[in-house]
């Protein structure tokens, strides 16, 4: 089976790298369950958008974008549920 490459925008990779580490590593594991199935349990299509998900990890949200034909995940926000849907 062929797995899916994850990519962080670069705003959200410095999100990530500010995380408490314990939440990192979580957030770690889930993302490498999701390269072989980026639909797992838990992750559920967001409204008014075709192209985003989300993932609950504790208190965080991991919002991304599935690519099926680039094998592709893009993490476009990791956050705290308070301030993860605010722009």
């Amino acid at each position: 089976m062929i797995k899916y490459q994850i990519k962080f925008k670069s705003s959200t990779a410095k999100e990530f790298k500010n995380l408490p580490s314990n939440i990192q590593k979580r957030v770690g594991e889930v993302l490498e369950k999701m390269r072989e199935n980026p639909r797992i349990s838990g992750v559920i299509k967001l409204q008014g958008d075709d192209k985003l998900y989300r993932i609950k990890v504790g208190d965080y949200r991991l919002v991304f974008e599935i690519d099926d034909s680039e094998k592709l995940i893009r993490i476009t926000r990791v956050r705290h549920r308070q301030d993860v849907y605010k722009k």
